[in-house]
């Protein structure tokens, strides 16, 4: 992942950012690709290696005991809450 600094004088851009500071958001281009913008802070990460082979990036994946961690927390959190089904994700997405 490449980090870019903002400049203050991009307008656009930092009032984009202080909207995400308040929700996050999708943004669509012109072509109609779309893009998530949420504060680093609000998502949750895991750095697993930039390897070009990928039975390596699985294997470095498999063994990252915070990321496995994370995805039981979330596995046994989502058997618990209430779930939203496909159709209204993607109506409330206008996909």
């Amino acid at each position: 992942m490449t980090i870019l600094a903002v400049s203050p004088k991009s307008k656009t851009v930092n009032d984009l950012l202080k909207k995400a500071k308040r929700k996050n958001l999708v943004l669509e281009s012109p072509d109609g690709d779309r893009y998530v913008l949420c504060r680093i802070s609000e998502a949750v990460s895991f750095y697993v290696g930039d390897d070009d082979d990928f039975a390596k990036e699985v294997e470095k994946t498999r063994k990252n005991k915070k990321l496995m961690k994370y995805l039981d927390q979330r596995r046994e959190k989502s058997r618990r809450e209430k779930r939203i089904p496909i159709e209204q994700v993607r109506r409330e997405l206008g996909l």
